[in-house]
């Protein structure tokens, strides 16, 4: 099944008389399971489609459907439920909340839900558990190694059950041993049904998805 598309996306920004075209016609479709890398050079608009994909930006042209819904005319209010519901975010600085332990940061995307104070601290140390962490439930960020970090944020980003995990180079900040283990388990969450995109510079990452979109001056280069 086709869980998101993009349809013709083009990203335009007004610099000045200039216009800069971030994105130039970029089509293409995830199905539900895949794990899909995104790669490219600085400034070939790989950060503007993964805003794209997340709902935190609108195209200028071209339609984007994520679950069947086209997002890409909705109101900023209409995205934020999108991004609360059906999208996950891992990012590369983990953007944890450093007053709040690990249970805690993994419950936000819950707060937001309306879920029960009980039922989301349930949710929230099964996916710590399911992550390796049972073992730091209580601990805060500045208490975890990088890696304890990002496991965090995996887990955080699994909350909400999105239909799409979006991760902008989860390995980035990570030292190669730290890196290989937290690869293996985004593979390891992938082939249990978890849907990825992964923006990445590092080839271990892109050789391990099922396919690679090459972006070059905001277009897909096969």
């Amino acid at each position: 099944m086709t869980l998101a598309e993009l349809k013709g996306i083009w990203k335009t920004y007004e610099m000045g008389h200039t216009l800069l075209h971030a994105l130039r016609g970029v089509s293409f479709a995830v199905e539900e399971g895949e794990m899909i890398a995104i790669m490219g050079p600085s400034g070939s608009g790989k950060s503007t489609l993964l805003n794209v994909l997340g709902c935190l930006d609108t195209p200028t042209r071209g339609q984007y459907l994520l679950g069947g819904q086209d997002v890409s005319t909705l109101n900023d209010d209409d995205l934020s439920e999108i991004r609360a519901q059906r999208i996950g975010f891992i990012f590369q600085s983990y953007n944890l909340i450093t007053q709040l332990n690990v249970v805690e940061n993994i419950e936000v995307p819950l707060y937001y839900q309306g879920m029960s104070e009980h039922d989301s601290e349930v949710r929230a140390i099964e996916l710590a558990e399911r992550v390796g962490l049972g073992h730091r439930l209580g601990h805060v960020p500045t208490e975890l190694s990088g890696g304890e970090r990002q496991r965090v944020g995996i887990a955080r980003a699994l909350a909400s059950s999105p239909l799409v995990v979006l991760a902008d180079e989860p390995t980035g900040n990570l030292d190669t041993k730290t890196g290989a283990q937290i690869l293996d388990l985004l593979m390891g969450l992938n082939q249990e049904g978890v849907t990825m995109i992964v923006v990445t510079h590092d080839s271990r990452v892109a050789g391990s998805t099922h396919r690679t979109l090459h972006l070059i001056d905001g277009a897909i280069s096969e």
